[in-house]
């Protein structure tokens, strides 16, 4: 019987050290737009940047920046604002942008001859009121919770995207939420983490959003690993974003191009 047992073990033991290579399809490099204009209150706004780089294999570690893009914002009403690249990063600068709330911009890229364009609204927020924290949260009682509470404008459509950031971990927790049921009421958002302690900063960020962009961040955030989803499993849905190809509309882009007034709070954990 122990013989078995010893052949048994020395096959787990040597199947765990089995390499599997897994076929992936590879298509060509697509233009990914990072083109989040990020008005925070009690600031100008006028440094803005906008990030172009390609798609690339998932196993790839590099991400590779797209350079030399012309790169530029029109304000529907008076302006135009050239985004100039910095070095060759693939990051875009403008030090004299004019944010006007609830004013239309189009995004307009040339890159490798073809035409990229986008369209939305800077839509406002209200601000953060304060921060109540529970220590003992989550379904085992020891995770730390943090609710960002805030008040809703009475008789508005509006949208929220929250961002809670802290060095655990390092990639920020997001969120949407809409006031469909929760219209002219005070409410939160809301952050929880097992290992928070007294003392850490998580910095808070809550952004006035579009309707359209709340759906394409809903639809986002359904397909991440927290939320069921994993990187080999078949997408739900296609995930578009606003930003279209106008010379070759098949080689559309990823991305989105977004405009937000952003209430910011950085709490300290008691």
């Amino acid at each position: 019987m122990k013989k078995y047992i010893y052949i048994l073990l020395g096959l787990l033991i040597f199947s765990c050290e089995d390499v599997i290579d897994v076929d992936l399809n590879n298509a060509g490099p697509k233009l990914v737009i990072d083109a989040s204009i990020n008005w925070f209150k009690n600031t100008t706004g006028n440094d803005q940047s906008v990030k172009l780089s390609l798609s690339a294999p998932y196993f790839d570690d590099a991400v590779p920046p797209a350079t030399g893009a012309e790169v530029r914002i029109i304000k529907a009403s008076d302006a135009v604002f050239i985004f100039t690249e910095e070095g060759t990063t693939g990051i875009y600068k403008n030090s004299s942008f004019i944010p006007q709330l609830n004013e239309t911009y189009s995004l307009e890229i040339t890159y490798q001859g073809e035409t990229y364009t986008a369209t939305e609204t800077l839509k406002s927020v209200v601000d953060i009121d304060y921060v109540e924290q529970n220590d003992e949260g989550g379904f085992s009682g020891d995770e730390t919770e943090l609710k960002a509470f805030y008040t809703d404008p009475v008789d508005e459509e509006n949208y929220y995207f929250f961002e809670f950031i802290s060095d655990i971990p390092e990639i920020p927790d997001l969120e949407v939420y809409d006031d469909e049921f929760t219209d002219g009421n005070q409410i939160f958002g809301f952050y929880t983490e097992e290992e928070l302690e007294a003392g850490d900063l998580v910095t808070i960020r809550n952004y006035g959003v579009s309707e359209r962009f709340y759906e394409f961040m809903f639809i986002l955030l359904q397909q991440n690993s927290e939320e069921g989803g994993g990187p080999f499993e078949t997408q739900p849905a296609t995930v578009r974003g606003n930003c279209i190809n106008e010379t070759n509309p098949e080689n559309f882009p990823l991305g989105y191009f977004r405009l937000s007034e952003v209430a910011e709070l950085i709490y300290t954990v008691e």
